[in-house]
């Protein structure tokens, strides 16, 4: 039972959680029309959330680079942002950035909260 045992280390997990949350947000961002509609009434909140959720993950599954998982994420927002710019249905914007730095920000220290607690 090695593999099981391996499969649930923590780290892992958390890992798991933050590369499907990374699909899922790309997968969302780039979507036309998703069927039922997967948002929570306001497309700011939306990306705050996300990213906050995508913090928490990031800095619970790789919690030795503290810096470079929230650069990465708003890294990644840019990105997301540039490709929305490229498709005709989707638009970007410079609040949605903002408010993707406040989820990485909410989620970042909602992570060092949980840490700080597990002590």
């Amino acid at each position: 039972m090695p593999t099981a045992r391996r499969l649930a280390n923590p780290l892992r997990l958390w890992r798991l959680a933050f590369f499907g949350c990374l699909a899922a947000v790309l997968a969302l961002s780039l979507t036309k029309n998703v069927t039922p509609p997967l948002d929570t009434g306001w497309d700011k909140s939306n990306h705050l959330l996300a990213f906050a959720v995508l913090a928490l993950l990031g800095r619970l599954g790789f919690p030795e680079r503290r810096y470079s998982v929230p650069a990465g994420l708003l890294l990644y927002g840019i990105a997301i942002e540039g490709l929305q710019a490229l498709t005709s249905y989707r638009t970007a914007d410079y609040r949605d950035l903002l408010a993707d730095l406040l989820g990485i920000a909410l989620g970042s220290l909602i992570a060092a909260g949980w840490r700080w607690c597990k002590r």
